[in-house]
């Protein structure tokens, strides 16, 4: 008891002009282009956008508005996006309405989807006797795309894949041309959980043929409660929560029209200046990774580490097991350095990362996930590199 009150003897509590927030893999700060595109639409711009009166006129192309410019950017139909409350939502409707609209009767995931999937793949089975198969991963947490290939030859079952982008843990990224490509030729549905790479990554989904892909907006820099669900537009799916017609249909409730202002926003920036927000973060990534193995040669990184195949805002570090690391990310946080022990969908809970656990070969470690945005600085990094050379 007394060794971790010991530990902390002699750091300096953070200056309070020093809060270095490195956990953007959990959620982003808003910007503030996009405060200012939603203040109109929560005071003067005010209508219901189902009513058919100009109040309601008003909000409602507001929101077509953002339809558009979003499908504009991933090379779609504004009549394939759907928005919703977020990733979450996006991720249970892709595989809910697959099963009851789509006549999937069979589902291939990982162990290392994000809860919104797993779970969801688990609550199908138990309910709607739905098959569920994972891929193999390899001792990084990479998808076998020849086990991949296997399972979807060996089964004459409809079968949804549902594979995430960017692991929101490790920072894996999923081969998207590959995987489509598979399962174009086996005739299986493909859902890819994009949330951790919407806003980062260009799609044209003319080209990467997907059948759906998730966004949350709160991951680039827009507000949180907002979100949308892409759905190809040959899959003819039903309403996932019923009530009225919004979304064509495809979602009922009240659009949250401050909010997709908001996500229209946040898109618009994102994809704006894209290429030159990929270096800058890149930049930071490899910076810190380099300094932190000079401070001590047995730090390591968990997930895949070639660049072209791991999501650049995310860092995931093992530092060396010892009787001070259980302290870790509790002196980061009063030394003002937010940073993850994992996802931060899950804290709170006291049971370890899913992601990591599934990792073959994970030496023992104080797992900790940094994770950066445009809005990051390497003045901030130095003082986090700083910070950790002095609790080592």
């Amino acid at each position: 008891m007394f060794g971790a009150f010991d530990y902390l003897i002699g750091i300096n509590i953070t200056p309070k002009n020093m809060n270095i927030y490195l956990d953007n893999a959990a959620t982003t700060p808003m910007a503030s282009e996009v405060v200012d595109a939603m203040i109109p639409y929560m005071k003067e711009h005010f209508g219901n956008p189902s009513s058919t009166h100009s109040f309601g006129r008003k909000t409602k192309n507001a929101i077509e508005m953002v339809r558009k410019s979003i499908a504009k950017e991933l090379n779609a139909d504004p009549s394939e996006i759907i928005f919703t409350s977020g990733g979450t939502e996006a991720d249970n409707m892709a595989l809910r309405n697959s099963v009851v609209d789509l006549g999937v009767t069979r589902i291939i995931t990982s162990t290392i989807e994000h809860h919104a999937v797993g779970h969801t793949a688990e609550f199908l089975k138990k309910y709607n006797n739905v098959e569920v198969a994972f891929v193999k991963l390899d001792e990084k947490g990479s998808v076998d795309l020849k086990d991949l290939e296997r399972l979807l030859a060996n089964s004459d079952k409809k079968t949804l894949v549902s594979l995430m982008h960017g692991n929101n843990e490790i920072g894996n990224l999923l081969p998207l041309d590959i995987v489509s490509n598979l399962c174009k030729t086996h005739n299986a549905i493909f859902h890819s959980d994009t949330v951790q790479t919407m806003g980062h990554f260009r799609f044209d989904l003319k080209e990467t043929e997907i059948d759906f892909i998730t966004c949350a907006a709160h991951k680039f820099h827009g507000p949180k409660g907002v979100g949308f669900l892409y759905v190809k537009k040959n899959n003819k799916i039903e309403s996932f929560i019923t009530g009225g017609t919004q979304e064509r249909g495809h979602r009922a409730g009240t659009v949250n029209v401050a909010g997709v202002v908001g996500l229209g926003k946040a898109v618009e920036l994102a994809f704006g200046d894209l290429e030159a927000h990929q270096k800058h973060v890149q930049g930071l990534k490899s910076y810190m990774k380099e300094e932190l193995v000079k401070i001590n040669p047995a730090i390591a990184f968990n997930g895949e580490q070639d660049e072209a195949k791991s999501l650049y805002t995310v860092l995931n570090v093992c530092f060396p097991e010892n009787e001070k690391s259980g302290m870790f990310l509790f002196n980061l946080d009063i030394n003002g350095i937010a940073a993850s022990g994992g996802s931060a969908c899950s804290s709170g809970s006291n049971q370890g990362s899913h992601v990591l656990s599934a990792l073959e070969k994970q030496n023992p470690c104080q797992a900790i996930r940094f994770s950066f945005s445009r809005y990051t600085t390497k003045e901030e990094i130095d003082y986090a590199l700083s910070k950790v050379k002095e609790m080592l």
